[in-house]
């Protein structure tokens, strides 16, 4: 007798989670993930000339928005969010209404653990972020939350609460996430050491936060998680994601809140040219060494007490300290201050600028 096919099983958080993607391409690399991804609802943010028509494989619940898009939703405020580099992104933060985000590269496959394994990237990432984080004092089994896995002996029974996990940071094999000197002196150099490790990264420790593979819970931290002023028209690129790395990490142990790093891993399949990094990052391998100083040595007023009061309060230190650097960091503070308007604007509790339904983005289901 034929045993009927099983229900699919409902995956974790599915109605709590959007995916954002931003990309400039067909979405062709969305059949690989599609087993993972297929019952989530996908944000997905069009870079570059909006007439281009992007093809996303049948299916995919999801929305598509492109620069006519940010400009009608946002109006004047729609100078914060970035052209020509993935910053886009975090426009699809912002008009996200659930509670957490998974964000990916489009050239991001489905990695495999050691025994052959497919990683379900998503899965493990709701894992980190659904389980707490500890800030104050390091355990040496890395996460204690993990099965298998607990407080090892010495560790203060005061602190094994945790607090909430705000950001899930997960990591690539294959192509390294490495800056333009390091490709050009290492252009065969591939990443195959998987590690089978989660920790959190500890309070006041900055750490380069990568985009590629990201998750965070939107309501917790979503208005920290600005990508910044980069590409078209900027003097710098492909430092957007370290540069809401630095924010946000600032703020969640100023709020009291935890960032993991260590796994999931996925397959990043496509080194970008050195050459054309180099000159995208150029300005920022200098100002880093000014931003980082000023990132570990910021404090934020006691009154902060809020993500948005926080954020605006690091623009003006930003502005302020970082200012005398580059006229670019007062564009860039503007900007945050722009960001912060923008979100309050989309998701304010009052009425808000339509979403769908319109005459450039695209629905599907």
């Amino acid at each position: 007798m034929a045993t009927a096919p099983s229900a699919k099983l409902t995956p974790l958080l599915k109605d709590e989670l959007d995916i954002v993607i931003p990309t400039i391409r067909n979405l062709d690399f969305l059949e690989m993930w599609r087993p993972f991804f297929e019952q989530y609802h996908l944000i997905i943010v069009q870079d570059g000339d909006p007439s281009k028509k992007i093809r996303v494989p049948d299916g995919f619940d999801y929305q598509l928005y492109n620069r006519n898009d940010v400009n009608r939703i946002l109006g004047s405020k729609a100078s914060c969010i970035s052209f020509k580099d993935s910053a886009c992104r975090c426009f699809g933060y912002l008009v996200s209404k659930k509670k957490y985000i998974f964000t990916i590269d489009d050239d991001c496959f489905v990695a495999k653990d050691p025994s052959g394994k497919e990683i379900n990237a998503l899965e493990q990432h709701i894992k980190n972020l659904l389980t707490p984080s500890t800030t104050h004092f390091f355990n040496t089994l890395y996460d204690p939350y993990r099965e298998g896995a607990d407080f090892v002996r010495g560790y203060p029974f005061s602190l094994r609460e945790g607090v909430p996990t705000a950001v899930s940071h997960g990591l690539w094999l294959n192509i390294p996430d490495y800056d333009a000197p390091t490709q050009l002196v290492k252009p065969l150099e591939r990443n195959t050491r998987y590690v089978d490790a989660v920790m959190t990264v500890p309070k006041g420790t900055l750490f380069p936060m990568c985009g590629m593979n990201l998750a965070f819970d939107r309501e917790l931290i979503g208005p920290a998680m600005y990508f910044g002023l980069m590409g078209d028209g900027q003097p710098i690129g492909r430092y957007d994601d370290m540069w809401a790395g630095w924010c946000m990490k600032v703020i969640c142990d100023h709020l009291g809140l935890g960032v993991k790093t260590g796994l999931p891993y996925i397959w990043h399949s496509k080194a970008s040219n050195p050459f054309v990094n180099l000159k995208k990052e150029y300005k920022g391998i200098f100002w880093q060494e000014k931003a980082i100083p000023f990132f570990q040595s910021v404090s934020l007023p006691k009154e902060c007490s809020s993500v948005e009061k926080c954020y605006l309060a690091l623009a003006g230190e930003v502005k302020s300290k970082l200012g005398e650097v580059d006229p670019y960091f007062i564009n860039l503070a503007d900007a945050m201050v722009t960001w912060i308007e923008a979100w309050n604007m989309v998701n304010s509790p009052g009425e808000k600028p339509a979403l769908t339904s319109l005459p450039n983005a695209t629905s599907k289901k």
